[in-house]
């Protein structure tokens, strides 16, 4: 079963100061998650986390993961923006983007960000805009499909990011030629995958390419960033992955393929965002409707607005109704928001105790791609974050929004 990092009293409380919804995040969670993610790859040199901004922008988050030694992965001028405001810059800042405006590759190579190109065209537009960088990335798409024994984890060769391995070569070839001096490698080939042996493998293609391309090019490559990828459990049913197995897994790969190669100096680097963050927040609800037709309906106080998943992707998040943890789950719910579209689930046909209005529900594994994925269909507003600090306390690190916020792009266009 998921327990709730919260207690029902602790969270009574909570509510007294801050109304549902909101998303609620664990701060001590979040430093033992990046303790133990460091742990794992300390015999590694220089390792470095740069955490997915995409997956839960906010400052003190950020914050915390820089004083845990993270940098940030980022793939907007508004996320750089927010990377330098929280005092990250230069090689603390990773540029993974797509498709990217101008603007934004000026604003990386001001702030000394590290360019992590997606396409061999943008070699010239990143040139012609602001010039290329001594110390540069670039991303590689092997095509097909990527599994692990029988199973087919995902499909590269239908996602839009990154180059062939033809292209990769070239792109290294000419990036060369325009005075880089270190290179990095970039993949990433399945999402969320709850499997110690994802990286490793990942790991294992990365390092042969890297030795394919030295040996070939003569190039320096000084980093591998194995990007995200390692997923969480959504389902109570299913073991969580072990970063230290997985540590261990990628230092075998390593020792067997880039250390006989003359190179053992080559730094890693992940990208994680969802492994982070996602258990350390909870979006807090409470039953405010009930309703019998030819279902068995409970009508919460938040929306697709505040947890996007389910309605988008069908995807599960397992609730605990505080306070009837130990009651029988012997009610068959929908669990819905209020917003216009049959989508607005947060759960279908779930087996849930007994729940009455005013219930405080929560919602797991919320802390990535939660918050981050809000949006205002319906006119309906983004609803607060808050910190449960290391002590107990809670703290707002980010209010709701008002219908003035939604209102004031429209300032002076009402007439």
């Amino acid at each position: 079963m998921k327990t709730p990092f919260v207690t029902k009293e602790q969270l009574e409380s909570i509510v007294e100061q801050f109304p549902t919804p909101f998303h609620l995040y664990d701060e001590k969670g979040i430093r033992e998650t990046a303790r133990n993610l460091y742990k794992a790859f300390s015999w590694n040199k220089g390792f470095k986390e740069y955490f997915a901004v995409k997956a839960t922008p906010n400052p003190q988050i950020l914050k915390i993961l820089k004083e845990e030694g993270c940098g940030t992965d980022c793939s907007s001028l508004t996320e750089l923006m927010m990377s330098e405001r929280c005092g990250f810059s230069g090689d603390e800042i990773m540029f993974s983007s797509n498709e990217t405006p101008a603007c934004e590759f000026v604003k990386a190579r001001e702030i000394g960000a590290i360019i992590n190109l997606d396409d061999i065209t943008h070699i010239d537009f990143l040139k012609e805009t602001c010039g290329i960088p001594e110390k540069i990335s670039c991303r590689f798409n092997p095509g097909g499909y990527f599994s692990l024994g029988t199973d087919i984890m995902d499909h590269p060769g239908d996602a839009k990011y990154g180059m062939t391995k033809a292209q990769l070569f070239e792109a290294f070839k000419r990036l060369k030629s325009e005075g880089v001096k270190e290179f990095g490698i970039h993949s990433f080939l399945a999402s969320n995958t709850v499997s110690n042996e994802y990286y490793p493998a990942l790991a294992s293609i990365l390092f042969s390419l890297a030795v394919e391309l030295k040996e070939a090019l003569d190039v320096h490559i000084t980093f591998i960033n194995l990007s995200g990828g390692i997923g969480i459990p959504y389902t109570p049913d299913k073991e969580p992955n072990d970063i230290f197995v997985i540590g261990e897994g990628v230092h075998k790969a390593y020792d067997e393929i880039l250390v006989p190669a003359g190179m053992g100096d080559v730094k890693l680097c992940t990208e994680l965002g969802r492994y982070m963050l996602a258990p350390n927040g909870h979006l807090v609800v409470k039953a405010i409707h009930e309703k019998h037709t030819y279902k068995e309906y409970i009508g919460v106080d938040a929306c697709a607005v505040n947890l996007m998943r389910p309605a988008m992707y069908g995807a599960y998040h397992h609730i605990t109704v505080m306070g009837k943890e130990n009651e029988p789950c012997d009610h068959k719910y929908d669990v819905v928001g209020s917003l216009c579209e049959n989508n607005d689930k947060f759960a279908v046909d779930r087996m849930l105790p007994k729940i009455d209005k005013g219930d405080l529900l929560v919602i797991h594994d919320a802390g990535a791609h939660g918050f981050a994925m809000g949006y205002n269909y319906n006119g309906k507003l983004k609803s607060a974050e808050i910190l449960l600090q290391e002590d107990g306390t809670p703290r707002m690190i980010r209010r709701a929004e008002t219908p003035e916020d939604y209102f004031a792009t429209l300032e002076g266009f009402w007439e």
